[in-house]
């Protein structure tokens, strides 16, 4: 199903279980696979099986749809920017700790040398035009 060792421990659902517990009818899960909203995995005899996240998505695709009044499509762009949006704090968050690694590993012996801010004064040695 899914390489993400996450995903492999979590529960998968029919597609007859996953439509009872987000309270919708199994076609419309159907509906929402084609138009991409919620994408269940796949065994490999292509029937659907739908993760918890997948049946918390239902249930917010009910949500926005019938107390929000927002249309399919509007549903979908809300869904792809949240994804973008977790997507973009992983990457920060890897960043940051990224960041972590590098101050530990800090060495101040290894730190390019300070600028001096002395003034030094040059006269020439030969003054032969003077």
């Amino acid at each position: 199903m899914s390489n993400d060792p996450k995903q492999s421990r979590a529960e998968f659902f029919m597609i007859s279980v996953a439509a009872q517990l987000a309270g919708m009818h199994a076609q419309t899960l159907r509906t929402y696979d084609r138009l991409g909203l919620v994408t269940p995995q796949r065994t490999s005899g292509g029937g659907r099986r739908y993760s918890t996240r997948d049946v918390e998505l239902l249930r917010e695709v009910q949500r926005l749809s019938q107390d929000e009044g927002v249309n399919l499509a509007g549903i979908k762009r809300i869904i792809e920017l949240t994804n973008q949006v977790e997507e973009l704090q992983q990457r920060v968050a890897e960043l940051a700790a990224e960041l972590d690694r590098m101050r530990a590993g800090y060495r101040p012996d290894l730190s390019p040398p300070q600028r001096s801010t002395a003034l030094v004064v040059w006269q020439p040695r030969n003054r032969r035009n003077m």
